[in-house]
This record gives structure tokens, C-alpha cells and sequence, in this order.
């Protein structure tokens, strides 16, 4: 985005809120930062949860929070359904965000009871535009026009 171009895999699904969902099996996810979420944070380098496993959640409620050079940031769950299990790995370093997003650094899994609002690698790339131009609107000044 801007002078960045996104890249993501294209063998998983994508929440609104810049995670990525790989299916591990029918219905259960394991969910990580994308790139360009990562990219917006700049530097994970804290991460806790404020939900532990097992744990029955909603869609959007909070799950925990992440702190990187840039900012500090809420964690929502991206789908309803039960929270099956914490990357402990990511917890102990959440180094591996940055630096293996798509791989050792992804974060939770859960067995969706609904998955329907993940989108296909389409449907995020043009959710990656919309959401752009609304930053940039954002960045001006612009947000009501």
C-alpha cells in the first residue's frame, strides 16, 4: 500500500482485522498477523492474551493486546467459536511476528463456529484498497468528505 506493494499467501483466508487464517482442519484455524499488519506495527516486541484455552468467544471481543515500536493494540477475536489453543512459542518471543508472520509466528487457534466473514485472498486485497484509501483520507484530514 502507498509506495509498498501487499503480498500474502494465497493458500489461506483473511479477517478484516489483518489476520490470516490457515484451516489445520474442518472448521478449526490457526490465525497470525499479515504482513501488512505487521508492517503498520512496525517491531512486535510484547504480546499478551486475556483469554486462556479452552474458552468459548465471540466475534470482535477482545482477546488480548500486542505492543510494537509504533503502537499499542487491542487483539480480537476474527471469528466466533472456541478458542483452542495459544501459540505458546510467539508468547515467550513475539519476535517471531516480525520476523516468520506467515509461519512459527502465528498466534491462536480456534474451531470457528462461524466462518463466513473470513475472505478469500480477493476479497482481502480489495479490502486492503478500501481500507488504504480510507487512512489515506484519514492521514489529510479527509475522513468526512
Amino acid at each position: 500500500m502507498g509506495e509498498f506493494t501487499a503480498t500474502f499467501p494465497r493458500d489461506r483466508r483473511y479477517a478484516t482485522n489483518h489476520m490470516w487464517a490457515a484451516e489445520v482442519s474442518p472448521k478449526r484455524f490457526r490465525f497470525g498477523l499479515t504482513a501488512y499488519a505487521v508492517r503498520l506495527l512496525q517491531d512486535v516486541y510484547f504480546l499478551d492474551w486475556i483469554v486462556e484455552a479452552p474458552t468459548t468467544i465471540a466475534a470482535r471481543s477482545q482477546i488480548g493486546s500486542i505492543e510494537s515500536k509504533k503502537a499499542e493494540s487491542d487483539l480480537y477475536a476474527p471469528v466466533p467459536g472456541q478458542l483452542t489453543l495459544i501459540n505458546d512459542a510467539v508468547l515467550a518471543d513475539p519476535s517471531l511476528i516480525n520476523s516468520d508472520p506467515y509461519g512459527d509466528g502465528w498466534m491462536v487457534e480456534m474451531e470457528a463456529s462461524d466462518d463466513s466473514p473470513l475472505l478469500d485472498p480477493d476479497g482481502y486485497a480489495q479490502h486492503l484498497i478500501k481500507a488504504w484509501d480510507v487512512a489515506q483520507k484519514t492521514i489529510k484530514g479527509q475522513a468526512n468528505t
